[in-house]
């Protein structure tokens, strides 16, 4: 058996009495102490095979210290084996010897993790900044670090919808996010901002109640909307504002679109809404009128021309005289009858 198979059980007896393995997010992990370091990845590549080296670099816990983790890789023909080793350093005194000597690609790892969280590798043989500018002052990586373009700049949340253009709405609680501080406890205005007022929560309820304001008054299902209520002149005291039921039309009736043209109704048809006049003969149904969608009306789509008439004055055609060999009558001449 491979001795990589028997992680994580057996971190203590391969790595040391106070290794600690376990499987985080689906990989591998062991956690050595910072004097185990250098010897534990010395074991990765010697024992366990771990010849590639992945990346290296460190996670600002606060209260803890920086974690230094470092990836290596096994590769055995198709099969990729992966390890995660750890250490922490206090943060009072970020120190811890470096990886060049056993794995020369994290050269430029550490370059970037000493830039970025402040831990220093000795023994590194060009510990300088790599990506920063030279005259960058902190670690922009550290939970501590001081984003001081937040604090010249107003923070894109800081203003709800509606407060640009009235200062004294209300608003909610704010909160700064890591790495702001408050500006009137650091930056260019420093002591010059007043304490930010403590607002209690306001709703549109409890405002409508404090200003003196009626509370809205709410209408059940059965009641309906304001909009439904029946007008003054029709409903009594007691009447309860009930809309009337929308009327339907039937099939037979058609839509309102498909009503007669003004031009075509008769003079003594009344117009729509209008009473007819007293003395007049009740006006008959109309009926329906006819729909221009196709399939009301529907036509063969092969159907053979009709012959057209002949006009008044052309001769008539003659008749055919040629004789009808579909009659039983007609002789045939290949029977074999008699000639």
């Amino acid at each position: 058996m491979n001795l990589y198979d028997t992680l994580p059980d057996a971190a203590p007896t391969v790595f040391g009495a106070e290794a600690v393995g376990s499987f985080a997010y689906d990989v591998l992990t062991v956690d050595v102490p910072v004097g185990s370091w250098i010897p534990a990845l010395e074991i990765a590549r010697d024992k366990l095979g771990c010849t590639y080296f992945d990346w290296l670099s460190a996670v600002d816990e606060p209260g803890t210290g920086f974690v230094i983790c470092a990836h290596v890789v096994a590769l055995e023909g198709r099969r990729v084996r992966r390890l995660l080793l750890r250490t922490t350093v206090a943060h009072a005194a970020p120190s811890l010897p470096s990886a060049v000597a056993v794995y020369a690609g994290a050269e430029w790892h550490e370059r970037e993790t000493f830039e970025m969280f402040g831990v220093t590798f000795t023994d590194h043989p060009h510990l300088v900044p790599l990506l920063l500018p030279e005259n960058f002052e902190g670690h922009p990586l550290r939970k501590d670090f001081v984003l001081a373009a937040r604090v010249a700049k107003a923070w894109p949340g800081a203003k709800e919808p509606g407060e640009a253009h009235d200062p004294d709405a209300p608003k909610r609680r704010q909160m700064l996010p890591p790495g702001v501080p408050d500006p009137n406890d650091w930056g260019p205005l420093k002591g010059q901002l007043p304490p930010a007022p403590a607002r209690p929560a306001r709703t549109p309820r409890a405002a409508a109640a404090r200003e003196g304001a009626p509370a809205r008054r709410t209408r059940s299902v059965s009641e309906g909307s304001a909009s439904q209520a029946s007008p003054p002149g029709e409903a009594g005291p007691d009447t309860p504002a009930v809309r009337p039921a929308r009327r339907t039309r039937s099939v037979s009736e058609g839509s309102a679109s498909q009503a007669s043209p003004p031009g075509e109704a008769g003079p003594d048809t009344p117009a729509a809404g209008q009473a007819p006049a007293p003395g007049a003969a009740a006006p008959t149904a109309k009926p329906p009128a006819k729909s221009d969608a196709p399939w009301h009306d529907p036509k063969p789509a092969f159907d053979e021309p009709a012959p057209p008439k002949p006009a008044a004055g052309d001769p008539a055609p003659e008749p055919d005289e040629r004789p009808d060999t579909t009659s039983p009558t007609t002789p045939d001449h290949n029977d074999g009858g008699d000639a």
